[in-house]
C-alpha cells in the first residue's frame, strides 16, 4: 500500500492503531475484527522488537513478507475506521461523542510525537498512524452518507499515493499529504495519500456490510470474549503494548 520502494531513508514499520469507536450499541463482530487486528499488530511488533535486541535476523525494511504484513495490518485498521464511521451514523451517535474520541486519539498522537522526539530527535514521529486516523476520520466523515463517492475518491487517493511523486511534497509540512519522492526521516510515516483512501473504501465497505446486516462477519459474534475486549480497548492496548514488550525483551537480553 506504499510506493516508496527503495528511495530515501526508510521509516520504522508503522504501528497500527485503534479506530474511532462505532456506536451506542456495539457490534461484537466488529470489535472482534478490531481485536484480531490488534493481535496481528502485537505479533508483528514482537517480531520487530526481537530484531532490535538482535535476537532475530529478519529485515523488516526489505523483506517482502514483512512489508506486505505491515501494509495488511495498517490497512485493516484504516478500513475499520471507515466502517466505524458508518456504524456511528447508523446508530445516531452524537457528534460530540465523535469529536471527544477523535480528540483523544489526537492527544495520544501528540504524546507519541513528544515521546519519539525525546528518543529520536532527528527522526521523530510527526505524522504516524494515530495522526492519520485522527485527521482521516475528520476528512472522511462528510462522505459517510455517500458510499459511491467515498469509494471513487478512495480509489483515486490510493492510486495517486502509489503512483505520483513530486519534489514539492518532500518539504516536512507538505509530506503529510504524501506524494514524496523519498520517504521522510521519521520513525513512522502514514501520509494521507494513499492511506486516507483506505478509510474512504472502508466507508463503502461499511455500507455494504450494513445492507446485509453484517452477515459476512456474523461468525465473529462467537469469537472469544477477550478478542472483542481487545477491540473495545484498542487505544489503551496500542499505547501500552510496546513498552511492555520492550521491557520484557530488555530483561531477557540482560539475562
Amino acid at each position: 500500500m506504499t510506493r516508496h520502494g527503495g528511495r530515501g531513508k526508510r521509516s520504522r514499520p508503522s504501528s497500527p492503531a485503534p479506530v474511532v469507536a462505532a456506536a451506542g450499541h456495539r457490534l461484537t463482530a466488529i470489535d472482534a475484527l478490531r481485536g484480531a487486528a490488534i493481535v496481528a499488530m502485537i505479533a508483528y511488533h514482537f517480531c520487530f522488537d526481537l530484531t532490535v535486541f538482535r535476537l532475530a535476523p529478519w529485515d523488516f525494511y526489505r523483506d517482502a513478507f514483512w512489508i506486505v504484513a505491515r501494509g495488511a495490518i495498517v490497512s485493516s485498521f484504516l478500513l475499520l475506521v471507515g466502517i466505524s464511521l458508518v456504524l456511528a451514523r447508523r446508530d445516531g451517535v452524537p457528534a460530540a461523542r465523535f469529536w471527544r474520541r477523535t480528540a483523544l486519539i489526537a492527544a495520544a498522537a501528540v504524546a507519541v510525537s513528544a515521546g519519539s522526539y525525546l528518543m529520536y530527535p532527528q527522526s521523530f514521529i510527526y505524522f504516524g498512524i494515530l495522526h492519520a486516523i485522527a485527521v482521516g476520520s475528520v476528512l472522511a466523515r462528510p462522505l459517510v452518507p455517500m458510499p459511491l463517492a467515498a469509494l471513487a475518491l478512495g480509489a483515486i487517493a490510493i492510486a495517486l499515493g502509489n503512483s505520483v511523486a513530486l519534489p514539492f511534497f518532500d518539504a516536512p509540512l507538505a509530506s503529510i499529504v504524501g506524494l514524496t519522492t523519498t520517504k521522510p526521516p521519521t520513525e513512522d510515516y502514514v501520509p494521507l495519500l494513499p492511506w486516507l483512501g483506505v478509510v474512504l473504501v472502508g466507508i463503502a465497505a461499511g455500507h455494504a456490510l450494513a445492507r446485509t446486516g453484517f452477515a459476512a462477519v456474523a461468525f465473529l459474534d462467537r469469537a472469544p470474549r477477550w478478542l472483542a475486549w481487545l477491540g473495545r480497548h484498542s487505544l489503551l492496548v496500542y499505547l501500552a503494548h510496546q513498552p511492555i514488550l520492550l521491557g520484557l525483551l530488555w530483561l531477557v537480553a540482560r539475562s
